[in-house]
Order: C-alpha cells, then sequence, then structure tokens
C-alpha cells in the first residue's frame, strides 16, 4: 500500500481554458479485498468481533481480507479468509457485488461473496496473530443484524452493505 499525488485534468476538459488546468488528487494504492457474507442453514451470519487500532475499537465485521497473493482469483482468497478467520468452508459460493468504498481517496475494490453450506474445517498453517489472535466468531441472525445495521449498532461498511443487500435479494426471491 502506499500514498501518492496525482497531478490530473479534469477528464474530457478543453485544455486551452481554465477548465483544462490540472489539479492535484491525493491516491492511497490498496490492493483490494475481498468480503465473505457465510450464512448458515439457520439464517444466521458468520460474524467476527475485534479490535481495529484506526478506529479505536472492537467493531463486528464479516471475514475479510487483502487480495495480496499474487495471481489469487477474489474467490480463492475468499475460501482461504473464510477458513482462516472463521475455521469454516462452504459448499456454495455466490459472488454478490464489488464495490469501491471510497472511490475519491483510494483505488481499493471489495469483491463481496456470499458463502452457504457451511461446515467447519481448520485454519491450516495458519496462525491469528495481533489483532486476530483476539478475535471473536459470534453468529448473529440475518434479521438482528439487519436491525442492528439500520440502529447503528454495527457500522463498518462491508457488513452494512453486505447484510442489507442479502435481505433485499432474500425479499426479492433472487437467492
Amino acid at each position: 500500500m502506499a500514498l501518492r499525488a496525482d497531478r490530473v485534468r479534469r477528464p474530457g476538459a478543453d485544455t486551452g481554458t481554465a477548465a483544462g488546468e490540472s489539479f492535484e488528487r491525493w491516491v492511497f494504492e490498496h490492493p483490494g479485498a475481498v468480503v465473505v457474507l457465510a450464512v448458515d442453514d439457520q439464517e444466521r451470519v458468520c460474524c467476527l468481533r475485534q479490535y481495529r487500532h484506526p478506529a479505536g475499537g472492537r467493531f463486528i465485521e464479516l471475514p475479510a481480507g487483502l487480495s495480496d497473493s499474487d495471481g489469487e482469483d477474489p474467490l480463492q482468497t475468499a475460501q482461504r479468509e473464510l477458513r482462516e478467520e472463521a475455521e469454516l468452508e462452504a459448499a456454495q459460493w455466490r459472488q454478490l457485488f464489488e464495490l469501491y468504498p471510497s472511490a475519491g481517496i483510494t483505488s481499493e475494490r471489495q469483491v463481496c461473496f456470499l458463502a452457504r453450506e457451511l461446515r467447519p474445517a481448520g485454519r491450516g498453517d495458519f496462525a491469528l496473530e495481533h489483532e486476530e489472535a483476539d478475535m471473536e466468531r459470534l453468529w448473529v441472525p440475518v434479521d438482528e443484524l439487519v436491525e442492528a445495521v439500520l440502529d447503528g449498532r454495527v457500522g463498518e461498511s462491508p457488513i452494512a452493505v453486505c447484510v442489507l443487500a442479502y435481505d433485499a435479494l432474500r425479499r426479492r426471491g433472487r437467492l
């Protein structure tokens, strides 16, 4: 990851006018990430609670991780992250969408997946370290999680977007 300053011109601007003058924009280069909404057969979501230093607190989140392994497909990254963080595997995978969480400052792209037909799995040789060593796994019913997002008790954006999208798809019979 890196932070850089670019000189840019407004796309489509005539370079002969003031509108074509260049300006500076900061860009936070990011390799991208995956997010996994793992839903069991009881309509509960696998959530993780862990400390996040930049925000200064413990957050309810979904299994997720950086797309930082060269050549690894986002689905493979999602499968690995679910196994490493939640000790789960899924027989059914569906890509929900791709998001740009803050396109005005970062190049990060988040690929969000729905994982179903869950079963226990080992972490392999992955060891929980730092904040992850204190990570707690919990199961939250989808409807309770939707209410927690709408009430502002859960505010981490990937979990909010994923669970609200899941609820919308479920209500429309599109799952």
